[in-house]
């Protein structure tokens, strides 16, 4: 069986689920849907997610530590970076407000990811990405070992603008709402006791279907 690792760019992901407008669909179980794009010669060896907190928006970061920890359950990796606070000033006005720049992610991506081809890891990766800054480690991880395959799974709505990475890569595909909605978690995650261990956040809930 050939293997697969999995690579998930978590806000790009986030925000394009986010505009869609359908919100259940952020309560996403990365591994059953890196498992949907597999092969039947191929099995899943790792999923790996890249993100950071926004802990000054109180709602989101609960939200958010929730799906960290469903996602912990369901046997993905985590990886958090940081975001940067960065002041920022209106030269006409003169307002001054404070910015937040995420930081690392890309780079702890694609440090990952070559890390990962070097140990033997994988024979193809999967990137759930439309990122072009991960252009530069896809291109180098498919000169460096040509017989491994890189295919770019690019979030809803941004295959358009995603030309670049897609051009990159191995293989390229989009992720349709369909597909991620046959890949959600469930709304209560149990433990081996049956105890509930995360509950989904109601705002993720289901809608009813009419």
């Amino acid at each position: 069986m050939r293997k697969v690792a999995c690579y998930v760019d978590g806000f790009n992901l986030y925000h394009a689920i986010h505009d869609l407008g359908r919100p259940h669909l952020k309560w996403l179980n990365l591994r059953s849907l890196a498992e949907s794009l597999l092969y039947p010669d191929e099995r899943l060896v790792a999923v790996k997610y890249f993100s950071a907190y926004a802990t000054w928006r109180p709602d989101a970061y609960r939200r958010h530590r929730a799906y960290v920890r469903a996602l912990r359950h369901a046997g993905v990796e985590i990886n958090l970076a940081h975001f940067k606070h960065k002041d920022r000033k209106c030269y006409r006005c003169n307002h001054q407000w404070t910015d937040h720049e995420e930081k690392e992610t890309d780079v702890r991506i694609a440090l990952r990811m070559m890390e990962d081809a070097m140990d033997g890891l994988f024979h193809r990766a999967i990137l759930i990405s439309g990122d072009s800054d991960l252009v530069p480690v896809v291109e180098t991880v498919l000169r460096r070992w040509p017989d491994k395959r890189i295919l770019v799974a690019v979030p809803p709505g941004r295959f358009r603008t995603s030309r670049d990475l897609c051009g990159s890569a191995s293989q390229r595909y989009e992720l349709r709402p369909g597909r991620l909605e046959t890949s959600l978690l469930p709304a209560r995650i149990l433990d081996e006791n049956g105890r509930v261990v995360v509950e989904r956040p109601p705002e993720y809930a289901v809608p009813e279907r009419r």
